[in-house]
Order: C-alpha cells, then sequence, then structure tokens
C-alpha cells in the first residue's frame, strides 16, 4: 500500500482506532480529519456538481418494491442554494447523529442516540441468526411484519379516525410476539421501524446503503408526522461523502 500512495485522508473512529496499525505494518501516517465535518462538506460539494443528487421516494397506494422509477429528484441550482438551507442532517451509522446544517459552513450537532444501525444489526442477528447486513435485507425482502408488530386495527379493529391514524400504523413494534406465527423474515422486517429518535429532512449514513424498506418507513413517518409538509431526503452517492470531504479538507491543510 505504502508504494501505491504517499498520503491516506481517514475519518471516523476506525481513523483513530487503525491508526498505529497503519504505521507499524505499513509505515503510513494517516492524515485523520473530523468525521461529521468531512460528511457534510462531502454533501455539499457532491450536490454542487450534481443538481439531482437528493430525492425523495414517492409513495404507491399498494407497497411494493421501490423501484428507480419511484425516485423524484429535487434539483438546487446556484440560484435557490440557500433554499437549501437551514435543514438537519441524519447520520445513521452504527448510532444516530443529528446536525442543524444553517448555511453552506455552518452547522451544529443537536442530537444524537445509541440506537441506530448497530442496534438493528444486533437485533437481527439475534433474532434470526443472519450473519451480515445483506443477509439481513434479503430476510426482510420475504417478510411481513404485520405478524409481530401490532397495528392500529389489532387494537380499535380499524382506523382511529379521531386523529387520523390508518389501521396499518405500527402501533406496538413486536406486539404481536404472544403469536405463534414467528418467522424469521417477518421478525426482521420488524426492526427498521423501531423508533430512532430521529425528526426530518436529509437522511444518510451506511444503513441506508441498500436499505429501501427503512427509507419508506422514514419518507412515510415524515409524511405523517407533518401532515404532508415534510419530505425525507436521501442522497444517490451514500457512502462517498466522508471520503469526499477529507479531500476537501486535505487540499485546505497547509502544506
Amino acid at each position: 500500500m505504502a508504494s501505491m500512495a504517499s498520503t491516506i485522508c481517514a475519518t471516523g473512529g476506525g481513523a483513530y482506532k487503525f491508526e498505529k496499525d497503519f504505521k507499524d505494518l505499513v509505515n503510513m501516517t494517516l492524515h485523520k480529519f473530523d468525521e461529521l465535518n468531512s460528511l457534510v462538506r462531502g454533501i455539499q460539494f457532491i450536490r454542487g456538481f450534481k443538481a439531482n443528487e437528493l430525492f425523495y421516494i414517492q409513495e404507491d397506494e399498494e407497497e411494493g418494491p421501490v423501484e428507480e422509477k419511484s425516485f423524484q429528484s429535487l434539483s438546487y441550482t446556484s440560484s435557490s442554494e440557500d433554499s437549501m438551507y437551514p435543514f438537519l442532517l441524519v447520520n445513521i451509522g452504527s448510532g444516530v447523529s443529528i446536525l442543524s446544517v444553517t448555511g453552506p459552513h455552518t452547522y451544529k450537532r443537536v442530537y444524537g442516540t445509541s440506537l441506530g444501525g448497530g442496534t438493528f444489526f444486533g437485533l437481527c442477528c439475534l433474532l434470526t441468526d443472519c450473519e451480515s447486513f445483506e443477509d439481513a435485507m434479503e430476510l426482510a425482502a420475504h417478510g411481513d411484519n404485520t405478524k409481530v408488530d401490532k397495528l392500529v386495527k389489532d387494537i380499535y379493529g380499524g382506523s382511529y379516525e379521531k386523529f387520523g391514524l390508518s389501521g396499518e400504523t405500527v402501533a406496538s413494534s413486536f406486539g404481536q410476539m404472544n403469536s405463534s406465527a414467528k418467522r424469521k423474515a417477518p421478525l426482521r422486517r420488524s426492526c427498521p421501524g423501531l423508533p430512532q429518535n430521529i425528526e426530518r429532512v436529509l437522511f444518510v449514513g451506511n444503513f441506508l446503503r441498500i436499505n429501501t424498506i427503512s427509507m419508506r418507513l422514514l419518507s412515510y413517518a415524515m409524511k405523517f408526522w407533518s401532515g404532508g409538509s415534510i419530505e425525507a431526503l436521501f442522497c444517490r452517492h451514500e457512502g462517498y461523502f466522508g471520503a469526499v470531504g477529507c479531500l476537501l479538507e486535505l487540499m485546505r491543510t497547509p502544506r
């Protein structure tokens, strides 16, 4: 590796955890940069070069697979760039960090929770014996969470019209576990709907990499609790923002 590159940019916990290994094994020094700052800079940079980087999911009446045609792009031209701000950036990794971004170079962390992708995958491993994130998503594709979640209609016999709650709304995650109809796929399908104390706007993080199920759930929750006034936004190039942000920070570093 040392013969292929003279500089390695790194961010996140691994940049500190494996820093000594890089030095001892391949005699390379990592250029470490702040994880959240790199994330924000990377998103803003890529969005500036790709007008349709952001998208939201347009739900159909019937639930089905989320196809590319259901992704409706939100474009921001240079003249309307300021209309993107302010927004909340919800980064779902092992845990969840929520940032308030008020301008191109202004943001602050306003909240966080330990209930994130790591919690989700841990539950999947305990409940279904899956060995990878991909295995968990494959199970979910064939699952029916109504066999383990208790819905509003299971309590009221239908919709709760006074408060506008559809009968299909989940009232209690895993609320049907006293039922004999317990299968691995339904159990896994229930996991993404667990409360994660996240609110709105732009959702990023490796948890969403191949996870259209959670993207659909986030979109539905955002629309429902905001009365349809707020869309859950996602990015097409998920997984690259931190790396791009690191490179941008390196270019600003005095030599």
